[in-house]
Protein backbone atom coordinates (compact mmCIF):
# COMPACT_ATOMS: atom_id res chain seq x y z
CA UNK A 1 0.00 0.00 0.00
CA UNK A 2 1.51 3.63 -0.59
CA UNK A 3 1.82 5.86 2.09
CA UNK A 4 -0.73 8.87 2.22
CA UNK A 5 2.16 11.08 2.31
CA UNK A 6 3.73 10.22 -0.39
CA UNK A 7 0.57 10.24 -2.37
CA UNK A 8 -0.71 13.85 -1.96
CA UNK A 9 1.29 15.38 1.37
CA UNK A 10 5.00 14.53 0.54
CA UNK A 11 7.31 18.28 0.29
CA UNK A 12 7.72 18.24 -3.20
CA UNK A 13 3.71 18.21 -3.80
CA UNK A 14 2.20 21.01 -5.66
CA UNK A 15 -1.05 23.04 -3.72
CA UNK A 16 -3.03 21.77 -6.67
CA UNK A 17 -2.13 18.16 -5.68
CA UNK A 18 -2.65 19.19 -1.47
CA UNK A 19 -6.01 20.17 -2.61
CA UNK A 20 -7.22 17.44 -4.40
CA UNK A 21 -5.57 14.83 -2.18
CA UNK A 22 -7.38 17.04 0.79
CA UNK A 23 -11.04 16.64 -1.40
CA UNK A 24 -10.41 12.78 -1.88
CA UNK A 25 -10.34 12.42 1.92
CA UNK A 26 -13.09 14.39 2.67
CA UNK A 27 -15.44 12.82 -0.32
CA UNK A 28 -13.83 9.18 1.07
CA UNK A 29 -15.07 10.86 4.71
CA UNK A 30 -18.54 11.97 3.92
CA UNK A 31 -18.93 8.73 1.74
CA UNK A 32 -17.67 6.43 5.12
CA UNK A 33 -20.26 8.59 7.58
CA UNK A 34 -23.51 7.81 4.84
CA UNK A 35 -22.62 4.27 5.03
CA UNK A 36 -22.29 4.06 8.92
CA UNK A 37 -25.19 5.77 9.35
CA UNK A 38 -26.96 3.59 7.18
CA UNK A 39 -26.06 0.32 9.06
CA UNK A 40 -25.86 1.95 12.52
CA UNK A 41 -29.81 2.82 11.64
CA UNK A 42 -30.43 -0.45 10.85
CA UNK A 43 -28.40 -2.11 13.81
CA UNK A 44 -29.14 -0.04 16.15
CA UNK A 45 -33.24 -0.45 15.74
CA UNK A 46 -32.46 -3.90 17.46
CA UNK A 47 -34.02 -5.92 14.90
CA UNK A 48 -31.51 -6.11 12.31
CA UNK A 49 -31.26 -7.18 9.07
CA UNK A 50 -33.61 -10.32 9.42
CA UNK A 51 -36.71 -8.36 10.38
CA UNK A 52 -36.78 -6.18 7.12
CA UNK A 53 -37.96 -9.80 5.76
CA UNK A 54 -39.57 -11.87 8.85
CA UNK A 55 -42.18 -9.14 9.03
CA UNK A 56 -43.09 -8.99 5.56
CA UNK A 57 -43.53 -12.54 5.04
CA UNK A 58 -46.30 -13.45 2.67
CA UNK A 59 -47.55 -15.66 -0.02
CA UNK A 60 -45.34 -16.38 -2.82
CA UNK A 61 -41.46 -14.75 -0.76
CA UNK A 62 -38.35 -16.31 -0.34
CA UNK A 63 -38.56 -17.54 4.04
CA UNK A 64 -34.85 -18.49 3.41
CA UNK A 65 -31.83 -17.05 1.56
CA UNK A 66 -30.41 -19.99 -0.48
CA UNK A 67 -32.41 -20.05 -2.87
CA UNK A 68 -32.92 -15.57 -3.72
CA UNK A 69 -28.55 -15.92 -3.83
CA UNK A 70 -28.54 -18.72 -5.68
CA UNK A 71 -30.83 -17.33 -8.07
CA UNK A 72 -29.35 -14.11 -8.27
CA UNK A 73 -25.67 -15.61 -8.75
CA UNK A 74 -25.36 -15.77 -12.07
CA UNK A 75 -26.41 -12.04 -12.93
CA UNK A 76 -23.79 -11.21 -9.93
CA UNK A 77 -20.68 -13.06 -11.45
CA UNK A 78 -21.41 -11.14 -14.82
CA UNK A 79 -21.68 -7.60 -13.50
CA UNK A 80 -18.52 -8.35 -10.43
CA UNK A 81 -16.65 -9.65 -14.16
CA UNK A 82 -17.59 -6.98 -17.15
CA UNK A 83 -19.02 -4.23 -14.55
CA UNK A 84 -17.39 -3.95 -11.03
CA UNK A 85 -13.71 -5.94 -12.08
CA UNK A 86 -13.15 -3.42 -14.95
CA UNK A 87 -14.16 -0.29 -12.82
CA UNK A 88 -11.84 -1.22 -10.27
CA UNK A 89 -8.92 -1.84 -12.61
CA UNK A 90 -9.76 1.67 -14.23
CA UNK A 91 -9.46 3.51 -10.67
CA UNK A 92 -6.09 1.92 -10.31
CA UNK A 93 -5.34 2.52 -13.87
CA UNK A 94 -5.97 6.89 -13.10
CA UNK A 95 -3.34 6.68 -10.54
CA UNK A 96 -0.02 4.68 -12.73
CA UNK A 97 1.68 6.47 -15.56
CA UNK A 98 0.90 3.73 -18.60
CA UNK A 99 1.77 3.75 -22.11
CA UNK A 100 -0.50 1.38 -24.59
CA UNK A 101 1.62 -1.63 -25.73
CA UNK A 102 4.44 -1.31 -22.62
CA UNK A 103 3.88 -3.38 -19.69
CA UNK A 104 6.32 -0.58 -17.81
CA UNK A 105 4.25 1.46 -15.07
CA UNK A 106 4.78 4.12 -12.40
CA UNK A 107 2.81 4.93 -9.52
CA UNK A 108 1.75 8.63 -10.16
CA UNK A 109 -1.02 9.09 -7.67
CA UNK A 110 -3.61 12.07 -8.31
CA UNK A 111 -0.97 13.49 -11.40
CA UNK A 112 -3.24 12.05 -14.08
CA UNK A 113 -5.95 14.18 -12.53
CA UNK A 114 -4.17 17.65 -11.47
CA UNK A 115 -2.30 17.80 -14.91
CA UNK A 116 -5.30 18.04 -16.37
CA UNK A 117 -6.35 21.77 -14.65
CA UNK A 118 -3.15 22.63 -15.99
CA UNK A 119 -3.49 25.89 -18.78
CA UNK A 120 -1.65 23.57 -21.25
CA UNK A 121 -4.00 21.02 -21.41
CA UNK A 122 -7.17 23.30 -21.85
CA UNK A 123 -9.42 20.85 -19.98
CA UNK A 124 -12.11 23.72 -19.60
CA UNK A 125 -12.48 23.89 -22.88
CA UNK A 126 -13.35 20.38 -23.28
CA UNK A 127 -15.81 20.87 -20.63
CA UNK A 128 -17.09 23.48 -21.79
CA UNK A 129 -17.88 22.22 -25.56
CA UNK A 130 -19.11 18.64 -23.46
CA UNK A 131 -22.06 20.70 -21.75
CA UNK A 132 -23.06 22.90 -24.93
CA UNK A 133 -23.20 19.61 -27.17
CA UNK A 134 -24.78 17.87 -24.84
CA UNK A 135 -27.54 20.30 -22.82
CA UNK A 136 -28.43 21.70 -26.22
CA UNK A 137 -28.95 18.21 -27.67
CA UNK A 138 -31.24 17.18 -25.18
CA UNK A 139 -33.13 19.99 -25.09
CA UNK A 140 -33.53 20.51 -29.13
CA UNK A 141 -34.16 17.02 -29.52
CA UNK A 142 -37.00 16.52 -27.03
CA UNK A 143 -38.81 19.35 -28.03
CA UNK A 144 -38.28 18.85 -31.99
CA UNK A 145 -39.02 15.37 -31.12
CA UNK A 146 -42.45 15.99 -28.96
CA UNK A 147 -43.51 18.41 -31.57
CA UNK A 148 -42.94 15.75 -34.56
CA UNK A 149 -44.47 13.05 -32.35
CA UNK A 150 -47.90 14.93 -31.76
CA UNK A 151 -48.08 15.93 -35.87
CA UNK A 152 -47.46 12.20 -36.57
CA UNK A 153 -50.03 11.17 -33.85
CA UNK A 154 -52.94 12.71 -35.58
CA UNK A 155 -55.13 9.95 -37.46
CA UNK A 156 -53.92 10.44 -41.03
CA UNK A 157 -54.24 8.14 -44.19
CA UNK A 158 -50.93 6.75 -44.53
CA UNK A 159 -49.84 7.29 -41.04
CA UNK A 160 -47.75 4.40 -40.00
CA UNK A 161 -45.65 4.87 -42.65
CA UNK A 162 -44.84 8.64 -41.83
CA UNK A 163 -43.82 6.93 -38.13
CA UNK A 164 -41.92 4.27 -39.84
CA UNK A 165 -40.34 6.65 -41.78
CA UNK A 166 -39.21 9.46 -38.67
CA UNK A 167 -38.02 6.47 -36.66
CA UNK A 168 -35.38 5.28 -38.76
CA UNK A 169 -32.98 7.58 -37.88
CA UNK A 170 -32.27 5.94 -35.06
CA UNK A 171 -31.23 2.45 -36.49
CA UNK A 172 -28.42 4.48 -38.19
CA UNK A 173 -25.07 4.45 -35.86
CA UNK A 174 -23.28 7.60 -35.29
CA UNK A 175 -20.54 7.65 -38.15
CA UNK A 176 -23.10 7.06 -40.44
CA UNK A 177 -24.56 10.06 -39.37
CA UNK A 178 -21.46 11.69 -39.50
CA UNK A 179 -21.04 10.77 -42.82
CA UNK A 180 -24.64 12.00 -44.29
CA UNK A 181 -23.71 15.19 -42.40
CA UNK A 182 -20.54 15.40 -43.56
CA UNK A 183 -22.12 15.23 -47.70
CA UNK A 184 -24.76 18.25 -45.93
CA UNK A 185 -22.13 20.49 -44.51
CA UNK A 186 -19.51 19.52 -46.48
CA UNK A 187 -17.75 23.42 -47.27
CA UNK A 188 -16.97 22.74 -51.26
CA UNK A 189 -20.01 20.34 -51.85
CA UNK A 190 -22.07 20.00 -49.40
CA UNK A 191 -25.68 20.52 -49.88
CA UNK A 192 -26.58 23.48 -47.54
CA UNK A 193 -23.29 25.49 -49.37
CA UNK A 194 -25.24 24.44 -52.42
CA UNK A 195 -28.81 26.31 -51.82
CA UNK A 196 -26.87 29.43 -50.23
CA UNK A 197 -24.79 30.10 -53.24
CA UNK A 198 -27.85 29.57 -55.25
CA UNK A 199 -29.51 32.29 -53.37
CA UNK A 200 -26.22 34.55 -54.17
CA UNK A 201 -24.90 34.11 -50.06
CA UNK A 202 -21.31 33.25 -48.69
CA UNK A 203 -21.05 30.16 -48.44
CA UNK A 204 -20.34 28.70 -44.73
CA UNK A 205 -17.44 27.05 -42.74
CA UNK A 206 -19.78 24.97 -41.08
CA UNK A 207 -17.40 22.22 -40.19
CA UNK A 208 -14.04 24.77 -40.01
CA UNK A 209 -15.34 27.93 -37.86
CA UNK A 210 -14.87 27.16 -34.28
CA UNK A 211 -18.50 29.22 -33.40
CA UNK A 212 -20.39 27.01 -36.02
CA UNK A 213 -18.91 23.37 -35.93
CA UNK A 214 -20.38 22.86 -32.52
CA UNK A 215 -23.77 23.28 -33.52
CA UNK A 216 -23.18 21.15 -36.65
CA UNK A 217 -22.31 18.21 -33.89
CA UNK A 218 -25.49 19.45 -32.23
CA UNK A 219 -27.99 18.76 -35.47
CA UNK A 220 -26.27 15.37 -36.24
CA UNK A 221 -26.68 14.49 -32.96
CA UNK A 222 -30.25 15.83 -32.59
CA UNK A 223 -31.30 13.93 -36.05
CA UNK A 224 -29.26 10.81 -34.98
CA UNK A 225 -31.85 10.52 -31.38
CA UNK A 226 -35.02 12.21 -32.35
CA UNK A 227 -36.32 8.41 -33.55
CA UNK A 228 -36.01 7.22 -30.17
CA UNK A 229 -37.31 10.05 -29.06
CA UNK A 230 -40.49 9.80 -31.25
CA UNK A 231 -41.45 6.34 -30.46
CA UNK A 232 -42.17 6.76 -26.83
CA UNK A 233 -43.69 10.18 -27.44
CA UNK A 234 -45.95 8.70 -29.46
CA UNK A 235 -46.68 5.58 -27.51
CA UNK A 236 -47.25 8.44 -24.71
CA UNK A 237 -49.43 10.15 -26.76
CA UNK A 238 -51.80 7.49 -27.46
CA UNK A 239 -52.23 6.96 -23.71
CA UNK A 240 -53.17 10.75 -23.09
CA UNK A 241 -57.10 10.27 -22.03
CA UNK A 242 -58.93 12.19 -24.83
CA UNK A 243 -61.68 13.16 -21.87
CA UNK A 244 -59.48 15.43 -20.45
CA UNK A 245 -58.36 17.12 -23.32
CA UNK A 246 -62.43 17.93 -24.69
CA UNK A 247 -62.56 18.72 -21.15
CA UNK A 248 -59.90 21.25 -21.18
CA UNK A 249 -61.59 22.50 -24.32
CA UNK A 250 -65.08 22.83 -23.77
CA UNK A 251 -63.84 25.05 -20.73
CA UNK A 252 -62.34 27.68 -23.62
CA UNK A 253 -58.35 26.34 -23.40
CA UNK A 254 -57.16 26.68 -26.90
CA UNK A 255 -54.60 24.62 -28.28
CA UNK A 256 -51.28 26.13 -26.52
CA UNK A 257 -53.08 25.95 -22.99
CA UNK A 258 -54.65 22.35 -23.66
CA UNK A 259 -50.83 21.04 -25.07
CA UNK A 260 -48.93 23.05 -21.81
CA UNK A 261 -51.52 22.20 -18.82
CA UNK A 262 -53.03 18.70 -20.23
CA UNK A 263 -50.17 17.00 -22.57
CA UNK A 264 -47.10 17.53 -21.40
CA UNK A 265 -47.92 17.07 -17.75
CA UNK A 266 -49.22 13.46 -18.68
CA UNK A 267 -46.41 12.75 -20.91
CA UNK A 268 -44.06 13.59 -18.24
CA UNK A 269 -42.72 10.25 -16.97
CA UNK A 270 -41.82 9.87 -20.76
CA UNK A 271 -40.00 12.68 -20.73
CA UNK A 272 -38.35 11.85 -17.29
CA UNK A 273 -37.40 8.79 -19.30
CA UNK A 274 -35.94 10.26 -22.38
CA UNK A 275 -34.25 13.15 -20.03
CA UNK A 276 -32.28 10.50 -18.68
CA UNK A 277 -31.61 8.55 -22.02
CA UNK A 278 -30.58 11.26 -23.73
CA UNK A 279 -28.41 12.52 -21.49
CA UNK A 280 -26.37 9.35 -21.66
CA UNK A 281 -26.50 8.97 -25.54
CA UNK A 282 -25.30 12.87 -25.58
CA UNK A 283 -22.01 12.13 -23.19
CA UNK A 284 -20.87 8.50 -24.56
CA UNK A 285 -22.19 8.22 -27.84
CA UNK A 286 -21.69 11.35 -29.94
CA UNK A 287 -17.86 10.24 -30.43
CA UNK A 288 -18.64 8.51 -33.92
CA UNK A 289 -20.05 11.96 -35.05
CA UNK A 290 -17.40 13.91 -33.85
CA UNK A 291 -14.59 11.80 -35.05
CA UNK A 292 -16.36 11.79 -38.68
CA UNK A 293 -16.98 15.82 -39.10
CA UNK A 294 -14.32 17.65 -37.22
CA UNK A 295 -12.02 15.10 -35.25
CA UNK A 296 -12.74 17.56 -32.10
CA UNK A 297 -11.68 20.67 -33.92
CA UNK A 298 -11.27 23.50 -35.12
CA UNK A 299 -9.01 24.27 -32.01
CA UNK A 300 -10.79 21.84 -29.73
CA UNK A 301 -14.16 23.40 -30.34
CA UNK A 302 -16.35 20.16 -30.56
CA UNK A 303 -13.67 18.14 -28.38
CA UNK A 304 -15.86 16.37 -25.56
CA UNK A 305 -14.69 14.22 -22.47
CA UNK A 306 -15.56 10.93 -24.28
CA UNK A 307 -13.32 11.86 -27.76
CA UNK A 308 -10.65 13.41 -25.31
CA UNK A 309 -10.38 10.02 -23.76
CA UNK A 310 -10.53 7.57 -26.88
CA UNK A 311 -8.49 10.13 -28.66
CA UNK A 312 -5.69 9.80 -25.11
CA UNK A 313 -6.10 6.23 -24.93
CA UNK A 314 -5.99 5.06 -28.54
CA UNK A 315 -4.11 7.85 -30.60
CA UNK A 316 -1.92 9.23 -27.88
CA UNK A 317 -1.08 5.97 -25.96
CA UNK A 318 -1.83 7.85 -22.72
CA UNK A 319 -3.99 4.98 -20.87
CA UNK A 320 -3.66 6.87 -17.35
CA UNK A 321 -4.80 9.98 -18.37
CA UNK A 322 -7.75 8.46 -19.97
CA UNK A 323 -8.65 6.07 -17.49
CA UNK A 324 -8.44 9.46 -14.96
CA UNK A 325 -10.99 11.76 -17.16
CA UNK A 326 -12.77 8.69 -17.87
CA UNK A 327 -13.58 8.45 -13.97
CA UNK A 328 -14.35 12.36 -13.89
CA UNK A 329 -16.98 11.90 -16.75
CA UNK A 330 -18.39 9.06 -14.82
CA UNK A 331 -18.60 10.76 -11.98
CA UNK A 332 -20.36 13.97 -13.64
CA UNK A 333 -22.79 11.41 -15.25
CA UNK A 334 -23.50 9.94 -12.25
CA UNK A 335 -24.25 13.47 -10.16
CA UNK A 336 -26.18 15.52 -13.12
CA UNK A 337 -28.52 12.07 -13.47
CA UNK A 338 -29.11 12.32 -9.12
CA UNK A 339 -30.07 16.06 -9.84
CA UNK A 340 -32.45 14.87 -12.43
CA UNK A 341 -33.87 11.95 -10.08
CA UNK A 342 -34.14 14.87 -7.09
CA UNK A 343 -35.88 17.74 -9.04
CA UNK A 344 -37.08 16.39 -11.78
CA UNK A 345 -38.68 12.96 -10.37
CA UNK A 346 -40.65 15.07 -8.27
CA UNK A 347 -42.81 16.80 -11.01
CA UNK A 348 -43.46 13.75 -12.46
CA UNK A 349 -47.06 12.53 -12.80
CA UNK A 350 -47.65 8.85 -13.30
CA UNK A 351 -51.50 8.94 -12.26
CA UNK A 352 -54.29 9.24 -14.93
Amino acid sequence: MVPLNYCTFEADRTSTDVAFGVFLIALGAVIGIAVGAGVNRIVGSGKGISSLTSEQNTAGTFKGTVIPFALLAPTLVILALFLYAPALDNLRLSTLLARLGTDRTAFVCVDNFTKLLEPRQNYGQTLYATFLISFFTVIIGLAISLMIAYVAYQPVRGASIYRTLLIWPYAISPPVAGIIFGMVFNEGAGIMNHLIRSGGGVPVQWLQSASIAPWTIIAASVWKSMGFNILFYIAGLQNVPKDLIEAAAIDGANFVVRFRRVIIPMLSPITFFLIITNITYAFFETYGTIDFLTRGGPAGATSTMIYRIVDNGLNQRDLGSAAAQSLILFSLVIIITLIQFRTSGRRVTYGR
